[in-house]
């Protein structure tokens, strides 16, 4: 069936997908493709007076052993850990875990975590971890190379991705129902669709409580509340994972979903009745986050994990190919290989700092909107 991908935005976007943090107090518009990069640091010359290479490079490996046990948001990343065990000998377990799930579960855990690095998810909850003092700070010579809206000032968490948000539409279901493909997240307020619209749960989804907190920013609270009432009363399911949109709706669950977009999606949906569409009225986004959690067992294998994949440009290309998004070029800006293929002036203007600092009322109250709709 032919795609209704949404005009004009589309032109821009279907070049590439890409997924989506300002500093912890300052306001921040959506990233823009002219963010300067950081003046590029070299390492020490030698005695010799020879030039040092203009890329950074990690520091020599130090004597590293033992296990580094790491969560993330997806267990694809495993051939970017491999490459670490053999440049390193630190062997790597991985756990797939979304960022809600690791908050709630690092704050149980009561100062003494049982893994090491953190890796994915939406940054409020590593906002939110630095705060509850949870987070190890990492300090090393290219940090200075990535923008500084996209790492902590102090060092305790750095942003290796960006995730937007959009809708997937499997327009067989709506023609079926004889509903329209909404072009908006106003939108999805009309009666028709009721039932028929899933989205994750912010609480356990990165991805969703950035939808949640910057429609708030961009409606006001009063208005923003009123509308995620009204959108209740569409919604039939809120899962537990940021996948379960893609899932249930390609699996013709349901006619609507609100997901992640990138280009694992789109290759998802290649040749299938699912259509993506970009709302006109603004695209939220969030960056990903990388931290290393205090009082770990192997905490200097993690600190090093961070400094080698920031220090050197072919781990970060490997890392932009598994996520097959290419916002890392906001993130560092001087990396060659990766581009942006999009006018980052469509997603939401946001303040990211309010991410953080306001995750557990935002959540409280949008749990009582959700009721027994979300998955436990």
């Amino acid at each position: 069936m032919k795609k209704r991908f949404l005009a004009g935005l589309m032109a821009a976007l279907m070049a590439v997908s890409f997924a989506g943090c300002s500093s912890d107090t300052a306001e921040t518009a959506a990233p823009s493709e002219e963010t300067t990069a950081a003046a590029e640091t070299a390492a020490p010359a030698e005695e010799t007076g020879e030039e040092t290479e203009e890329s950074s490079e990690a520091s020599e490996t130090p004597e590293l052993s033992g296990t580094m046990k790491v969560v993330a948001t997806s267990e694809d990343y495993v051939t970017l850990f491999d490459k670490f065990t053999e440049e390193t000998g630190v062997k790597v377990e991985l756990l797939s875990m979304s960022s809600g799930e690791v908050l709630s579960k690092l704050r149980a855990e009561g100062g003494t975590p049982s893994a090491d690095l953190w890796f994915g998810g939406g940054i409020d909850a590593f906002m939110s971890a630095k705060d509850d003092g949870l987070l190890e700070q990492v300090q090393f010579d290219a940090a200075s190379e990535l923008a500084d809206e996209y790492k902590d000032s102090e060092g305790y968490w750095y942003s290796k991705g960006i995730t937007i948000v959009g809708f997937l539409v499997n327009e067989a279901l709506t023609e079926e129902l004889g509903i329209e493909t909404p072009g908006s997240w106003t939108d999805l307020l009309d009666e028709s669709y009721q039932g028929e619209i899933v989205m994750s749960n912010p609480a356990v989804s990165g991805t969703n409580y950035a939808v949640v907190n910057a429609l708030l920013q961009t409606m006001g609270d009063e208005e923003g509340w009123n509308y995620f009432e009204s959108l209740n009363n569409n919604i039939a399911y809120y899962g537990k994972r940021g996948s379960d949109p893609l899932n249930k709706v390609t699996s013709d669950e349901f006619a609507i979903g609100i997901s992640y977009i990138d280009r694992g999606v789109e290759a998802t949906i290649e040749g299938s009745d699912i259509a993506i569409v970009y709302p006109a009225d603004g695209i939220p986004w969030v960056p990903e986050g990388v931290a290393v959690f205090k009082n770990s067992e192997n905490v200097e294998a993690a600190k090093y994990f961070v400094e080698w994949l920031f220090s050197n440009d072919d781990n970060l290309r490997m890392l932009a190919d598994i996520d097959k998004k290419d916002g890392l070029k906001l993130i560092k800006p001087s990396i060659e290989g990766i581009e942006l293929g999009y006018d980052t002036a469509i997603l939401m203007k946001e303040d990211l700092s309010l991410f953080g600092s306001e995750r557990d009322a935002v959540l409280e109250k949008f749990e009582a909107i959700m009721g027994d709709k979300a998955e436990a």
